[in-house]
This record gives structure tokens, C-alpha cells and sequence, in this order.
């Protein structure tokens, strides 16, 4: 397994991380209905090339596997391809934002029990909560933060 920043961001790459997404949002985030993933889809494209660090581990075929973004000293996204769920990828990957970037908040929706535990499992702990996603959805999230 490799982990590392992509440097470049070119189409198939972009192409394959919203393959990833997608499969990730499917499995894990049940409280979404197939409309609400195809409405949120669009933004995710802009999302990965933006985001100030990407990183990307590559399954033992050199294929990206799962990817985060990091922005400051916060965890924008972590998608793990449903093929690796439950492998340790995400937590290699969140080991290594912590360690390369110092991540140490993120935001997660409540209505995702499984990806709560896992970052309390890491370290993180809730500190605020809202009634509705960012972009006023009815999705709380819950904002969390780890120490040192």
C-alpha cells in the first residue's frame, strides 16, 4: 500500500476518486437517497481539485484505493473504495493526515454512526453539533476535534 499527495490532479485520476466517493457515500451513508448522492455528485469533482492536500493510497496494483483531503489542520473528506472497507486503509490514511498535516478537527453527519466511531476510536471527541449539513440540508453534523 502507498499513501501519498497527489501533486497532480489530472482527470482519470479525479474520475476514479469520485468512483470512490461514490461506492463510500452507497455503504456508509444510508440516511442519503440515491437522488440526494446524485444532487451532491456534481460538487465532489471541485471538491478534489481544490482541496489544498489530497492524498491518495493506492491498492497493491498501484490503483487509488481511498483518498482524503486536508485543508490547514482540518480533515475535509476520507473515502476508503468498498473493496478496502474495514482493512485499516482509513486509518492509515487519518494517521498519516495527523502526522504530515496536523489534523486534528473534522466534521462528520450524525446520521453516519459507523464514521463517528471510527474517529472516536482515533482520538476525536465532539465539541459542537448542528441541526443541518453546511449547506443547510437536514443533515446534522457533528464537529470534533482531537488533542495534541
Amino acid at each position: 500500500m502507498h499513501i501519498a499527495e497527489a501533486r497532480e490532479r489530472p482527470s482519470s485520476l479525479i474520475d476514479r476518486l469520485l468512483e470512490i466517493w461514490e461506492g463510500s457515500v452507497k455503504a456508509a451513508h444510508l440516511f442519503l437517497s440515491e437522488q440526494g448522492i446524485e444532487a451532491i455528485k456534481p460538487y465532489v469533482p471541485q471538491a478534489l481539485r481544490t482541496v489544498p492536500h489530497l492524498v491518495v493510497a493506492e491498492n497493491a496494483h498501484g490503483c487509488p484505493a481511498a483518498f482524503m483531503g486536508a485543508a490547514g489542520r482540518k480533515l475535509e473528506m476520507l473515502f476508503v473504495s468498498t473493496e478496502e472497507r474495514g482493512k485499516g486503509l482509513g486509518k492509515r490514511l487519518l494517521e498519516y493526515g495527523i502526522e504530515a498535516y496536523s489534523i486534528r478537527e473534522l466534521a462528520v453527519n450524525e446520521q453516519n454512526p459507523l464514521a463517528r466511531g471510527f474517529y472516536e476510536r482515533m482520538g476525536f471527541q465532539v465539541y459542537q453539533r448542528t441541526g443541518q449539513d453546511e449547506q443547510g440540508n437536514p443533515y446534522p453534523l457533528l464537529y470534533m476535534r482531537r488533542d495534541g
